[in-house]
């Protein structure tokens, strides 16, 4: 028979998928994903500048609860608003986008990944014990918004200052990177 703690940490994840599909069902059925097009976004900035901007966010938020990657976010941005400002915009969009998902997995299923009692989960969580703003710096600059980055972060109970320390730090690089990358395709694609 489970322990008690073990039957809460279950109820909590059970509690947060729960509460991910219903949010996943109502973007799907109220139409909201169609909002998540890359032409959408990219209307949605032009239509109004301090509007558009807010709602981005928005969007970008809730496309990351739902798992929906940030490159047609970032993409679109470049394309409503220049490389520069694009970039900028969704800069802040993933930062705020990040935080949210953090704190909902977090709040909603606590620090699960903690009770997990095998000697490779024990270590990653040590190391990132360790140096924790390094650590989710690191994993920025390799996978940048992933949603399933956000999750297993929130999930590992590190502390939301070293989490958001360490998105403030590690986002910039690629997102610049990327910024370019986009910058070119939509030149050499005739887009802007």
């Amino acid at each position: 028979m489970a322990s008690p703690l073990a039957m809460t940490r279950y109820r909590r994840l059970i509690l947060l998928a729960v509460m991910l599909v219903s949010v996943l069902l109502i973007v799907e059925l109220t139409g909201l994903r169609e909002q998540f097009s890359l032409t959408a976004l990219r209307t949605l900035l032009e239509a109004n500048l301090l509007v558009g901007v807010l709602l981005f966010v928005l969007a970008f938020a809730i496309g990351n609860l739902i798992q929906l990657p940030g490159w047609p976010f970032l993409a679109a941005a470049i394309l409503a608003l220049g490389t520069v400002a694009g970039g900028l915009v969704t800069y802040v969009a993933a930062c705020v986008s990040c935080l949210v998902t953090f704190q909902v997995v977090q709040g909603v299923g606590g620090s699960a990944l903690r009770d997990i009692d095998k000697p490779l989960a024990r270590k990653i969580l040590a190391r990132l014990d360790s140096h924790p703003v390094r650590s989710v710096m690191l994993l920025r600059l390799l996978f940048q918004t992933m949603p399933a980055l956000n999750y297993t972060l929130a999930l590992s109970g590190v502390k939301r200052r070293d989490y958001l320390l360490g998105s403030l730090l590690g986002l910039p690089f690629p997102l610049l990177i990327y910024c370019f990358f986009f910058d070119r395709i939509a030149q050499v694609l005739q887009l802007a």
